[in-house]
């Protein structure tokens, strides 16, 4: 997996955990280690997942540019995602290529939803409209 912004690569990993939920694509969390030094900055606010837990907000801070509240990640994830502990998730349509295999990706449509969508998958998928109650 690649992330590319402004020339910079923001992360390149191949120790993404991938997390499949029910009528979206894949997000990938990434250990910190792959994600470029300096560029994650935590961000203001947080939210709830009924199934992970408590999460937190990170922006990508790349020189005098920042990308707000594009990643998330758990501290304190729910026992069956323990795996996801200290990894960031980020959303694809803020950044200039997010690939997966050296397969540009399309970002999940909808502004909460942070799936990441490839040729080999098959949807449709939430965040179109009229999907929310799926």
């Amino acid at each position: 997996m690649v992330i590319v912004h402004g020339g910079v690569v923001v992360v390149e990993t191949r120790a993404a955990v991938r997390t499949l939920e029910t009528s979206h694509p894949p997000s990938y969390y990434i250990p910190p280690s792959d994600v470029a030094p300096g560029c994650l900055r935590r961000a203001a606010g947080s939210s709830f997942c009924e199934w992970k837990g408590d999460a937190v907000y990170w922006d990508v801070v790349i020189g005098d540019l920042v990308l707000p509240r594009v990643g998330w990640s758990y501290p304190n994830p729910t026992a069956p995602f323990e795996i996801l502990r200290d990894h960031v998730a980020f959303y694809a349509t803020p950044f200039d290529r997010c690939s997966v295999d050296g397969e540009t990706v399309v970002p999940q449509a909808g502004g909460f939803y942070g799936g990441w969508i490839t040729s080999r998958l098959a949807g449709p998928f939430k965040g179109v409209p009229g999907s929310q109650g799926w």
